[in-house]
């Protein structure tokens, strides 16, 4: 739990009673507010990272339980009180019910906890009963995490062994990371740090793929001290990497690598990093292929003899004439579909608490009446007829479902090297035959830093949107 502290003078926050927490919502997102009581000017602040209320408050309630688990305003709780908060928070981790938001909120929320409790551990006066509590709950959250990807062992034999520990029981106290061990930085250290600062900049879906990649390569180094790397080190991590994973996989992990190893080098953690000029070359282009002429084609037919009112007909549908992100597509809302300059399009925007990748790809895209035989007229009555949203699965059943229609209707193999994705390909290929300008394709493919947002509408927007209906209609004209 990385914590945003404002506290006045002599005020230690972790050792005081705190007030009654409130919450709000800043950018759709909701924020849970807690202060100390007796001051109006110490607070932390922590973001629950979800624009979903119900979801909200399940992590908030989940917070709180946690805090009341390590006594904060009591240093001299007992370690059978403790011991009682411990198990109740275990079990509560071990038997909690999670959706797909909740999973990515409480990864990260988990990891930020982990890492402001070794902070707590190694620089303030806590009881020895409360550093071994920190000591534990350390053990829980690690764990915890494991339960959410499906192995609940570890989880399992704390909760055990909690339960079955006599109480009074003498042990030695054994911190996780005391002052000393902080001279050494592992990659887990530094891409925990750089993962804390960055959380409320960079989106939700971004920060898994950060935090997945991380991971990786945060278990080939191991216990290496950052500070000490050499080239050699980070030879070896390639390779490493390079065993049992694509090149094009290896050189994005190697960009990620990068992008930590110089913010912990600006921001003094790092003298110096040893990671330029690692990526492989052969092989490294993206191992995604773009979907050919008649597997487009053969999915518009499936597409098409599904009803008019089935979310998948025009999902699918959508996928193949604007070439959309699969999570941009799934948050469109009715609002989303509106004319601009006449032209009916769809709106890629940050509206009502949705996310984009970038800021590059808010956009709008023209809708191609006729495109392998899109009907525009009976989406726009789809869209007429639907609540907001127009699919209203979460981001992990919504792109199964998406890609396991794909891969019934075109046969494709195991190996993810066609996905929905792919869609994007197609298109970008597409547009490229048509001898379509490089910045009109980025515009509509959301990778220009010059793409339209409804927010942004300026003087030419009208000639730039009608230059993408042209130019979409150029390149879907073989379908």
């Amino acid at each position: 739990m990385t914590v945003n502290h404002h506290s006045p003078s002599g005020t230690n926050l972790l050792q005081t009673a705190l007030a009654k927490p409130y919450h709000y919502r800043r950018s759709g997102r909701y924020y849970l507010r807690l202060r100390p009581q007796g001051t109006v000017k110490g607070f932390f602040t922590l973001s629950l990272r979800t624009t979903d209320k119900a979801t909200a408050m399940t992590i908030s309630d989940d917070i709180l339980s946690t805090l009341k688990a390590y006594h904060l305003d009591n240093p001299e709780a007992s370690w059978d009180e403790l011991r009682e908060r411990l198990i109740e928070f275990a079990e509560y981790n071990l038997t909690m019910a999670h959706g797909d938001s909740s999973l990515v909120a409480y990864e990260m929320i988990n990891d930020e906890h982990h890492l402001a409790l070794r902070k707590a551990s190694a620089k303030l006066p806590l009881s020895i009963n409360q550093q071994r509590a920190v000591s534990k709950a350390l053990e829980i959250l690690e764990a915890s995490q494991e339960r959410m990807r499906g192995r609940s062992g570890k989880l399992v034999e704390i909760v055990k062994d909690l339960n079955g520990e006599s109480c009074g029981t003498s042990v030695a106290l054994s911190l996780p990371l005391s002052v000393s061990a902080l001279s050494g930085l592992t990659f887990k250290d530094l891409s925990a740090l750089y993962m804390a600062e960055r959380k409320d900049s960079i989106q939700v879906s971004t920060m898994r793929d950060v935090k997945s990649s991380c991971e990786a390569i945060g278990t080939i180094l191991g216990d290496l001290d950052m500070k000490t790397h050499t080239r050699e080190d980070m030879k070896n991590l390639r390779n490493k990497l390079l065993e049992d994973r694509k090149p094009s996989t290896v050189k994005k992990l190697l960009t990620r690598l990068s992008t930590v190893m110089d913010w912990a080098v600006n921001n003094g953690y790092l003298d110096k990093s040893f990671d330029k000029g690692l990526k492989p070359t052969k092989g490294a282009d993206s191992s995604r292929e773009a979907f050919s002429q008649d597997q487009v084609k053969a999915l518009m037919a499936h597409a098409k003899s599904l009803p008019v009112d089935a979310w998948q007909r025009w999902a699918l549908s959508l996928g193949v004439i604007t070439g959309t992100r699969i999570e941009e597509l799934r948050q469109l809302t009715k609002a989303d579909v509106k004319q601009v300059s006449g032209v009916w399009v769809i709106d890629i925007n940050r509206n009502d608490g949705k996310t984009v990748k970038t800021k590059n790809a808010l956009r709008v895209v023209p809708l191609t009446d006729g495109a392998y035989g899109f009907d525009l007229q009976a989406f726009l009555e789809f869209v007429r007829k639907a609540d907001s949203r127009l699919f209203t699965l979460g981001a992990g059943q919504f792109s199964n479902v998406l890609n396991g229609a794909l891969r019934d209707v075109l046969s494709l193999k195991a190996d993810r090297t066609q996905t929905f994705h792919s869609l994007r390909h197609s298109l970008a290929g597409a547009l490229k035959a048509a001898e379509v300008p490089v910045g009109t394709a980025e515009s509509i493919l959301g990778h220009a830093s010059g793409s339209i947002s409804y927010d942004l509408y300026g003087a030419g927007s009208a000639v730039e949107v009608k230059r993408m209906a042209e130019a979409l209609i150029e390149a879907l004209s073989e379908g």
